[in-house]
């Protein structure tokens, strides 16, 4: 699971690694501005884990980057914890 985070979006994507092949992948570009850029990434990372599940994904090693632990990369991962991904 590959985080990107830039100062406006988050992005993350699950990668097969050994076949680089992207499996599934969410964004918040798409999403109302009305909504904190944190509240888009816990929506992002619930997203993504909805994805993993249908694809059969239950367990990932999470990839934030360069990024901190902290503000939006922590929501996302929380979330996606909370919808049944293991990290």
């Amino acid at each position: 699971m590959s985080v990107d985070r830039s100062l406006r979006f988050v992005s993350v994507q699950l990668v097969n690694d050994d076949a680089g092949v992207t499996l599934a992948s969410a964004t918040d570009k798409g999403m109302k501005e009305h909504m904190t850029r944190v509240e888009r990434a816990v929506r992002v990372g619930q997203d993504i884990a909805k994805r993993a599940q249908d694809a059969g994904i239950t367990t990932v090693v999470f990839d934030r980057g360069s990024a901190k632990y902290h503000g939006r990369v922590k929501a996302l991962a929380d979330a996606a914890r909370e919808g049944g991904l293991k990290f």
